[in-house]
């Protein structure tokens, strides 16, 4: 299936439904009166996160959605049927834009999440519903209003707990191969990767992490050179880089060193965002070289970038130091949750202060979310 991480698309809400001008009219029954009814509510439409879907790619081929129109309300105080809401299923990461005024909507992060997208129509109001002691037989009726349209682009950002960032060719689609049961392209030319790759690192019941491949980055990304840039967003929502770096380039001049300065720049040039995110050096290909070169050329890497952070030497062709660095992966993922698990249950504590009505042992009230500031 081809990956498609941006898609535009237009919701049309439903109508609502006009009321009814009618009179009743029986035998042996005069001055009846009114009897129209209501219409009713047009259908909303609501973007809601699936688990199941990890592309956008249907949106390239159905652009258009539209919402159920309500009913029209009929004679006998009979009120027109509502529409059905319209349920559109997105993957698990989807941000909201209005395409026209580019203003966030929202974002779904969880699987069942919803967002209102396109209000329904408001119903139309029935000539029943004027009738008074000085207007006995009225005419006036309301027609529903009609139902919110909007043009929409989503834009998918994979959620994943580490990332894999580095050159072409650096081995990243190898490392994500021999790690977990994601199987990417892996050639022995650049650009291989063309779109993002997910995996999963299990390493026992309970203990697993998501780790995320994006195109490799080149020079001159940050100015839109390559692909790398394109995808880079991937990576805004991971807790962990991996740097991977070629530790035995076949040409000379590009050293490790001058690789992790490249990619530096392309990501401060990028956001700070991204720039400050956590970040390891991972050096990759230690099996063309010595044992003894391997610890040497690890050792003027670190002194030549100053690099104060965790250094990993690893081959992802053999496999050789890949289970030390995803048991450390593991290990700060894990502590990782455990510090916004804390961090959450000191959020409600203080809140529960603020509020000394609330009973301490009664659950706490579900948070209802709002769409982005």
């Amino acid at each position: 299936m081809k990956f498609v991480d941006e898609a535009s698309i237009q919701v049309v809400a439903g109508d609502g439904g006009d009321g009814c001008v009618s009179f009743r009219r029986e035998k042996y029954i005069p001055f009846g009166g009114p009897n129209g009814g209501d219409g009713g509510d047009g259908g909303s439409v609501y973007l809601i996160a699936d688990v199941n879907l990890n592309t956008l790619v249907d949106f390239r081929y159905q652009r258009l959605h539209r919402a159920e129109r309500g009913k029209n309300g009929m004679g006998k105080d009979m009120t027109g049927r509502g529409g059905e809401d319209l349920l559109v299923r997105v993957p698990v990461g989807t941000r909201v834009f209005d395409a026209e005024t580019e203003e966030p909507i929202g974002e779904l992060l969880e699987d069942g999440q919803r967002l209102l997208v396109a209000q329904g129509g408001f119903h139309g109001i029935g000539n029943a519903r004027y009738k008074s002691s000085t207007n006995r037989a009225p005419r006036q009726f309301k027609p529903g209003t009609p139902g919110e349209r909007r043009q929409l682009f989503l834009e998918l950002i994979l959620l994943a707990d580490v990332g894999l960032l580095g050159f072409p060719n650096a081995g990243k689609s190898s490392l994500i191969r021999a790690v977990s049961s994601a199987r990417p392209k892996v050639a022995d030319y650049p650009f291989t990767t063309l779109h993002p790759n997910l995996g999963v690192v299990s390493l026992g019941r309970g203990r697993s992490f998501v780790i995320a491949d994006i195109p490799g980055i080149i020079e001159g990304a940050a100015e839109g050179a390559g692909l790398g840039l394109q995808f880079l967003k991937h990576l805004s929502r991971t807790g962990l880089l991996l740097h991977l770096v070629d530790l035995a380039p076949l040409d000379d001049t590009e050293r490790p060193a001058e690789q992790v300065r490249k990619i530096e720049h392309e990501l401060a040039a990028y956001g700070d965002e991204l720039a400050g995110k956590e970040r390891w050096l991972v050096l990759n290909k230690t099996d063309l070289l010595d044992p003894d070169d391997v610890a040497e050329r690890q050792a003027e890497v670190v002194a030549e970038l100053d690099w104060q952070g965790p250094v990993f030497a690893i081959s992802a062709l053999t496999g050789e130091g890949t289970q030390a660095l995803m048991e450390a992966i593991m290990t700060s993922v894990a502590a990782r949750a455990e510090a916004e698990r804390l961090a959450r249950a000191a959020t409600a504590a203080q809140g529960a202060d603020q509020d000394p009505g609330q009973d301490p042992a009664a659950p706490a009230a579900e948070t209802p979310w709002h769409p982005l500031d």
